[in-house]
């Protein structure tokens, strides 16, 4: 698993915030008594839940020290707990009215077996929510591999590969979820993020997709130079626009599965 750094996570907080905000106002629960927050990050995520539904008692978890650290900072009247998401999903006991994760959920592994898991620790009428992103094969992920894979750097990675994050195509969770839950909600963004130029692409990955790569390099010298090399692989990928900005579009998938009947929704007589 990466390490994270909360600070450099932070520095795109709109953007990242801004998929939360839209997948918690899908949510058809409107009066919730228990959230919890897989996957809380900084607790960028964990406040958005507490403007949507400010009544319900929240709990944020995290498997990141630094992570669960900055939230604990910055919103210290939330109940915050350090744990790994497939551990919680296999121990837990108790029953949340939603069970919402904001892009973290890409980090674990084996999702055929673990969103049904996570269906069941939602209470009756209540909702699991999830949001990943959807851009596996976008040209910025490509070019971290084809890097790592190249004659330059492969010595310089461990032989069996990279531990990166993965999603399936949406389809795929409808046919997990299903069988199991009530109803189903589920689409997919293209957010357009406009940066200053290509290192704020590179700045967005360090926070995030190029954690693992970085992670795997034996010192500080060799990360400078793989980012190096990266952003300008970045610059050639991304270009600018005649207002000197750079377009950088990121694929995004959700998902809302029900609890037995969705709250609110019509049942025939």
């Amino acid at each position: 698993m990466p390490t994270w750094d909360a600070k450099q996570y932070l520095r795109f907080s709109d953007q990242r915030t801004r998929p939360c905000r839209e997948l918690a106002a899908r949510v058809g629960v409107e009066a919730p008594g228990r959230v919890i927050d897989l996957g809380c990050g900084p607790g960028n995520s964990t406040s958005v839940l507490a403007e949507r539904w400010p009544k319900c008692k929240l709990t944020g978890l995290d498997s990141s020290p630094d992570m669960i650290a900055a939230a604990r900072k910055a919103y210290p009247q939330m109940d915050w707990q350090a744990g790994d998401i497939a551990a919680w999903a296999e121990n837990n006991r108790e029953a949340y009215d939603i069970v919402f994760s904001n892009a973290a959920l890409q980090w674990v592994d084996h999702h055929a077996a673990l969103f049904p898991r996570l269906l069941t620790h939602v209470a009756a009428g209540g909702a699991l929510a999830l949001q990943m992103p959807g851009n596996y094969d976008a040209p910025a992920h490509n070019l971290m591999r084809e890097m790592a894979a190249s004659e330059a750097w492969r010595g310089h990675f461990p032989a069996a590969g990279i531990r990166e994050w993965h999603v399936h195509e949406l389809a795929a969770y409808y046919d997990v979820l299903a069988p199991v839950a009530g109803a189903v909600d589920f689409w997919e963004t293209e957010y357009l993020h406009v940066m200053e130029d290509a290192a704020g692409i590179v700045e967005w990955y360090k926070g995030t997709g190029l954690r693992p790569f970085l992670d795997a390099l034996a010192d500080d010298e060799l990360r400078a130079r793989f980012t190096a090399e990266y952003q300008e692989h970045i610059r050639r990928a991304y270009p600018v626009r005649k207002d000197g900005r750079v377009i950088f579009p990121f694929r995004r998938l959700f998902l809302v599965a029900y609890q037995g009947i969705r709250p609110g929704a019509c049942v025939d007589p």
